[in-house]
């Protein structure tokens, strides 16, 4: 008696265990059909531009019998000090080669290179210079020039994680899906472009109004004129009346 009814319990047990297998493998079926979709469609949350610090470098080449800096040379150095004054977040360092065979003509030209940044209003107390030696004696040894400021950025771009064609492994052919590098360029290419980066993250404050034109076109409104702008050499441009 006890035996008979114990056998209905372990099928009841049996069927309960197979059921929560199946259930389980169903999940875990699902899973990885969400991780391999889970990128997202809009090229915005696949590649978002991203406002960090980072660190803008310019290089002047000096050699070993040279002091001084050429024009050019000059133009750089005096573009450098007046870039720092818009966009810098940190002092300009200076680093000058040591041990080279070029040190002593590197030395010469860091005293030029401090006149020019001061002559472009960089204060003395904005410029940190220190001596470097290179690793590798056959490197030319350069007189680095460097600051941080707010840059923005994306990508990096050119990462293919799955074929584009039709392919077995390739989820986002048949569900007509982006693949995953489009819109990558556009993105590292807006935030390249980009004067101010704190643009991407909020508006500018509105600057105030023109009074003076404001009260002209009210002026002709009160009148009963026309308040839009009329340009007489607006026509004189025209190759041909054709169409009109």
């Amino acid at each position: 008696m006890t035996q008979t009814s114990n056998i209905p319990r372990s099928l009841a047990l049996l069927s309960a265990i197979i059921g929560a297998t199946v259930a389980l493998g169903g999940c875990r079926t699902v899973a990885q059909d969400d991780a391999a979709i889970s990128v997202p469609s809009d090229y915005r949350l696949r590649h978002p531009i991203v406002v960090e610090e980072r660190l803008r470098s310019t290089e002047v080449f000096v050699g070993s019998f040279r002091g001084g800096l050429t024009a050019t040379q000059r133009a750089d150095v005096i573009a450098v000090g007046q870039n720092w004054l818009r966009e810098g977040t940190g002092a300009i360092t200076v680093e000058v080669p040591a041990h080279t065979p070029n040190a002593r003509a590197a030395q010469e030209s860091r005293r030029e290179i401090h006149s020019l940044l001061a002559a472009t209003g960089v204060p003395a107390n904005a410029i940190a210079t220190r001596n470097y030696t290179p690793n590798d004696p056959r490197q030319f040894a350069t007189i680095r020039l460097g600051y941080p400021l707010v840059a923005a950025t994306a990508g990096p771009c050119g990462t293919w994680p799955e074929d584009l064609s039709a392919s077995i492994k390739n989820k986002s052919y048949y569900s007509n899906r982006p693949y995953y590098n489009l819109g990558c360029a556009s993105q590292r290419n807006l935030a390249a472009m980009v004067a101010n980066p704190s643009d991407l993250v909020q508006p500018r404050p509105e600057m105030p109004a023109y009074a003076a034109r404001r009260t002209y076109a009210l002026d002709k409104y009160r009148q009963g004129q026309g308040t839009a702008t009329t340009y007489p050499d607006a026509d004189k441009n025209k190759i041909s009346n054709v169409g009109q």
